[in-house]
């Protein structure tokens, strides 16, 4: 599945659903009245997403708060997948230097390596661990 950034124009979070391959092929027109309109934009509004996301969320949730929380929760672990990611690009960066210095050098790894590569293990597991958080919330 494709996905949208997670920020729209001018770095807002975006309130769109994910594009899908091929595009959604089913639409249903709803029918409501200007109070249930209202309440319809109020809560959306609330919770940050469109009306129609809304409605969506909510009838496969069970409720919009539910749909609310899911959303909240899935957005909190996207933030920490991607500080996590950032935080082992640097860590292969020290591997890194740390090799280049070891071969150009011919001498024993510095002490150092075993730390670097205990946190590179830390952040792979984090990253395991937040994939599996995304995946249960997503259930």
């Amino acid at each position: 599945m494709v996905e949208n950034d997670a920020n729209g124009p001018a770095g807002r979070k975006s309130t769109r659903r994910r594009r899908v391959p091929g595009g959604r092929q089913t639409k249903h027109i709803v029918r409501v009245t200007p109070e249930e309109e209202g309440q319809l934009m109020a809560r959306a509004l609330r919770y940050g997403v469109s009306v129609p996301k809304l409605l969506v969320d909510s009838a496969l949730a069970g409720d919009a708060s539910t749909a609310a929380e899911n959303a909240s929760v899935r957005d909190a672990l996207i933030t920490e997948l991607f500080g996590a990611h950032r935080l082992l690009a640097n860590i292969a960066n020290n591997v890194n230097q740390i090799a280049r210095v070891a071969n150009s050098t011919k001498q024993d790894i510095p002490a150092e390596t075993n730390a670097t590569l205990a946190a590179a293990r830390r952040t792979a597991d984090r990253i395991d661990a937040l994939v599996d958080q995304l995946s249960e919330a997503l259930r």
